[in-house]
């Protein structure tokens, strides 16, 4: 089992020293459809919200050498094989601090719990924003519902014109300049 608690501690220094803040860390299935599980590590430059090629090849090194080096030392992190994989968050972004919820309130939202409140479930409307430790939103069919920071499961922005229109544009210096090789 994956102690995504231990990876963090280790991996959020690395995005801190290089000026980054992370966003999330995630053990899921591959999108490789290979069968295989990915480490997913979303984080932000805060001056930009995003991250370019150049800084998500330097987090990944970054990662890459603190896993090496504590799995060397005996630490099991990850069980079995995996691969890397280090972005921005993206404009759809997931929701998962509480700056996030605070952040983004105006914008539409996709909210699920744990388990249900308020009679269900998923939530999707208008985020209203955070207030202590309690998330609102106005949810398409509820009305405004209060949730609790704690039992949310997951959260992602919705992607609208409202939500393009306030995201700064996406960098993509650098992207032509990519040459991929064949390993040999």
């Amino acid at each position: 089992m994956t102690d995504i608690a231990r990876l963090t501690q280790l991996i959020e220094p690395e995005a801190q020293a290089l000026g980054f803040e992370l966003v999330r860390v995630k053990m899921m299935a591959s999108e490789a459809g290979d069968g295989g599980m990915a480490l997913q590590i979303m984080a932000e430059d805060p001056a930009t919200g995003q991250l370019v090629i150049d800084q998500c090849a330097a987090l990944s090194r970054r990662v890459s050498a603190v896993i090496d080096e504590a799995e060397e030392a005996g630490e099991e992190l990850i069980e079995g094989a995996y691969h890397l994989e280090v972005s921005s968050p993206g404009i759809d972004r997931p929701l998962t601090r509480p700056k996030d919820y605070a952040n983004w309130a105006g914008h539409e939202a996709k909210i699920s719990l744990a388990k249900d409140a308020e009679g269900q479930r998923n939530f999707r409307g208008t985020l209203v924003g955070i207030e202590g430790d309690k998330v609102s939103i106005e949810d398409r069919s509820a009305g405004r519902v209060t949730l609790p920071l704690d039992k949310i499961h997951s959260a992602k922005l919705v992607l609208t014109d409202a939500l393009i229109a306030a995201t700064r544009p996406l960098d993509t210096t650098g992207a032509d300049e990519i040459l991929e090789t064949e390993e040999e």
